[in-house]
């Protein structure tokens, strides 16, 4: 079985990402206070694992290797970014009022047809996305059934009115 076939027949996904970071309690400070996360248990003061909804984590981090490091190189190999999924367009939209109002700067806002999302990077420069995905019934196809994917400027504006509706 090839690794294509193997993934249409598994229940195979992404289960969590895990982080070296510089300083654990600012870190713990912007993925807990600001977006939201909660701390399942913690190693000592070197290590905690937060989740989302009760799950065990969905983010490790720690500092075993990396306490008070400066980030990694933005042109050296590495995480380009990890993606946190909202559920709805509107708890897209919860999100970005709630940086917009803490002062938080975004690296980029966009459309990808089958995403709307937001760009930031953690305290330690690792790149993070937070997304929601429209319903796979509105992703853009081509005819040949593959997807159409691309990245336009996200209406801010417009997310946000999706608190109002």
């Amino acid at each position: 079985m090839d690794g294509a076939a193997l993934w249409k027949t598994t229940q195979t996904r992404i289960g969590h990402v895990h982080l070296k970071v510089s300083n654990l309690q600012r870190s713990l400070d912007f993925y807990c206070q600001l977006l939201g996360f909660q701390v399942m248990t913690t190693y000592g003061v070197d290590a905690a694992f937060i989740s989302a909804g009760g799950y065990h984590h969905h983010i490790g981090l720690n500092t075993w290797y990396s306490k008070n490091s400066p980030p990694a190189s933005r042109d050296g190999v590495g995480l380009f970014h990890n993606a946190i999924l909202y559920p709805t367009r509107k708890d897209l939209a919860a999100i970005y009022v709630r940086l917009h109002e803490a002062g938080y700067p975004l690296t980029g806002a966009s459309d990808h047809g089958v995403s709307e999302a937001l760009y930031l990077n953690d305290p330690d420069g690792n790149g993070v996305e937070l997304y929601w995905d429209r319903p796979r019934e509105e992703w853009p196809l081509n005819s040949d059934g593959t997807l159409v994917m691309y990245t336009r400027p996200l209406r801010l504006d417009d997310l946000v009115g999706e608190l109002a509706r």
